[in-house]
């Protein structure tokens, strides 16, 4: 069957769905004897010398069902755990498994079924993918998946990443057990996430710097308030004190959005222990330079390609307010208020065992003498597969004051990170 066999035999489809009334997704013995006819009448017509015949019409009549009654050719891989990210190109579907593999769908697809399986996915949400909003992005799938679309005239053709994300509570101890951290380094983040401190989580996309940073909030004591912001939720910790919030794209008259940079400056007045910003990319990062001042520690992400990547990408994202400061007063600030940065990366198994994301780094901020940030590592990983060492070196001693006061009795932050004492 040619493709413009099948896209006749689908429009012919939809229009007598559209005027029949019947519901797609409930109404399906109905919708089967619809597709049923309309496959039929195709047929009649090829037979008359009209259009080539189908060699297998029953096959047909199971595409087009998939197609108008569920998420079509994409309805296989969406219900796949070990799908990780897919990629529509126009016509053209491809799928990361979880074991780094990228493959093609098998299954053929048309651009325009792909962008009604794409308006499907969005209609639950208040997000809106149309000539006003040529760029959108949305939680779909009850929150199991991210989706990020580009249609005309900003792209060529229909462009979307459906980005699946596992609901599993990471903590800690978890990533011990997954190869991420050494467990030092589980005990001495355990323990500067009881002292507010201000940590940046940094690395190339899918490098787990979400559920990274969920880990830290499991790690939050329950008394203490967290205020978490995102552009899109992703982050899934139950959290007993605090909240969450997500921002919200303008109305159709253009009014009524609020930014993640708003609701950021809003949590500042919300008396927060940790404020946490899913992904930093824009001005909200200005924000995070009055926390100091609220005298809260915050947590987020950031793409990056190192830890030093990572400060100077704050600090352009700060500038993106277009507030009238200085590079040289905002580098300052944040010199002063970020204790850690924790850089992660990803590759592909040897082993073949899956995505391999391990953290490569914890490094500190230490005073400098100038107005730029100086650090040394705290943990060091040479290269993914080998071991997250502690460096030998000690916090600066503002941090480590801060630590020995939530520190339990008699244990020692020497031993926490020689590795030799849990808490």
């Amino acid at each position: 069957m040619t493709v413009d066999a099948y896209h006749e035999i689908r429009q012919k489809a939809l229009q007598r769905i559209d005027g029949s009334g019947l519901d797609p997704q409930r109404d399906t013995g109905r919708l089967v004897e619809l597709l049923r006819a309309t496959v039929d009448d195709y047929q009649r017509q090829a037979h008359l010398g009209e259009s080539r015949s189908l060699i297998d019409p029953d096959a047909t009549v199971r595409r087009l069902l998939q197609s108008v009654s569920f998420f079509g050719p994409l309805g296989d891989l969406l219900d796949r755990e070990d799908v990780e990210e897919i990629f529509i190109e126009g016509a053209r579907v491809t799928y990361l498994e979880a074991g780094g593999h990228l493959r093609g769908l098998d299954v053929p697809s048309t651009e325009t079924e792909n962008r009604q399986v794409v308006e499907r996915l969005m209609a639950a949400t208040d997000r809106r993918l149309d000539a006003s909003h040529p760029v959108s992005q949305a939680r779909i799938l009850d929150g199991s998946a991210r989706i990020t679309a580009v249609i005309p005239p900003v792209a060529d053709r229909l462009s979307a990443t459906i980005r699946r994300y596992a609901l599993r509570r990471e903590t800690l101890t978890s990533l011990v057990e997954l190869g991420s951290l050494s467990q030092a380094a589980a005990d001495f983040l355990a323990l500067t996430m009881r002292a507010s401190t201000s940590i940046l989580v940094s690395g190339p996309p899918g490098a787990g710097k979400t559920s990274f940073l969920s880990a830290l909030i499991a790690a939050v004591p329950v008394a203490h308030c967290i205020r978490a912001c995102e552009e899109i939720r992703e982050l899934h910790v139950p959290i007993v004190h605090g909240s969450y919030y997500e921002a919200r794209p303008p109305m159709l008259d253009g009014s009524g959005e609020i930014s993640l940079r708003h609701l950021v400056k809003a949590t500042l007045a919300m008396r927060p222990d940790l404020i946490v910003v899913g992904e930093v990319r824009g001005g909200e990062a200005f924000e995070l330079t009055r926390a100091m001042n609220a005298g809260c520690g915050f947590a987020c992400t950031i793409h990056a390609n190192s830890a030093p990547d990572a400060l100077d990408a704050l600090v352009n994202a700060a500038l993106m307010a277009g507030e009238n400061v200085t590079e040289r007063v905002v580098r300052k600030v944040f010199a002063s208020s970020i204790d850690l940065v924790v850089h992660l990366e990803r590759d592909v198994d040897p082993g073949g065992s899956g995505i391999r994301r391990q953290t490569m780094e914890i490094r500190a901020l230490v005073p400098s003498l100038h107005d730029d940030f100086s650090s040394e590592p705290l943990f060091h990983r040479d290269r993914l597969g080998t071991a997250l060492d502690w460096t030998g070196a000690m916090p600066p001693d503002s941090l480590t004051r801060r630590l020995d006061r939530v520190l339990p009795r008699g244990v020692d932050l020497t031993r926490v990170l020689q590795g030799g004492m849990s808490w």
